[in-house]
């Protein structure tokens, strides 16, 4: 049903010479970017801060897309605009974050899996409704730690159903499978 769409928006977001803003932090990590200049972290102040991205001059320029924070893509500017509305008469289509972020995987070598996908479909039912047109979906595969089979496993299993519901609920999926190289391993590993 949205495979006209999902098409149009991946070239959309993959144009040349445009990039993908990242602006989906959450409150707690907007909240230490407001800290560092001496601001409290109240919805108003991230209201703000996240109107100054937005309305950059000549933003849709030089990005395709933005990732959002759930409250983001539900937010207005400081002068009552929707933030969606304001992107999307920059040409810069609005995306949304929607993994729920690492908990320990049961059974590992102390790796994390990615959890989300409870309720996703229905999630992305409404962030398509208020807007959004593609969804990111983080998760990690440790070297140091692993990485396990099932680890691996488990990463491939959950972007794979991820994608798969963000395309039947409209949204272009953006994969993002991050491999930590951190630690004292050597190249073979």
């Amino acid at each position: 049903a949205y495979d006209d769409e999902l098409v149009k928006t991946a070239k959309t977001i993959a144009s040349p010479g445009r990039g993908i803003l990242a602006m989906d932090e959450s409150n707690a990590t907007c909240g230490k970017r407001l800290a560092s200049i001496g601001l409290e972290n109240t919805e108003a102040n991230r209201q703000a801060y996240r109107t100054l991205l937005v309305t950059a001059p000549g933003l849709g320029q030089y990005i395709s897309g933005a990732i959002l924070f759930e409250e983001t893509l539900y937010q207005s500017t400081v002068d009552g605009k929707k933030i969606v509305d304001i992107l999307t008469e920059q040409k810069i289509v609005p995306g949304i974050k929607v993994d729920k972020g690492l908990v320990p995987l049961a059974g590992s070598n102390n790796e994390s899996w990615c959890q989300g996908l409870d309720g996703l479909a229905s999630r992305e039912a409404a962030y398509y409704q208020q807007g959004a047109r593609f969804a990111k979906w983080r998760t990690v595969v440790s070297i140091p730690n692993g990485p396990s089979e099932l680890a691996v496993k488990e990463a491939a299993w959950g972007l794979a159903r991820y994608a798969a519901i963000s395309q039947d609920n409209g949204l272009v999926p953006i994969v993002e499978a991050e491999i930590l190289l951190d630690g004292e391993h050597g190249i073979d590993r």
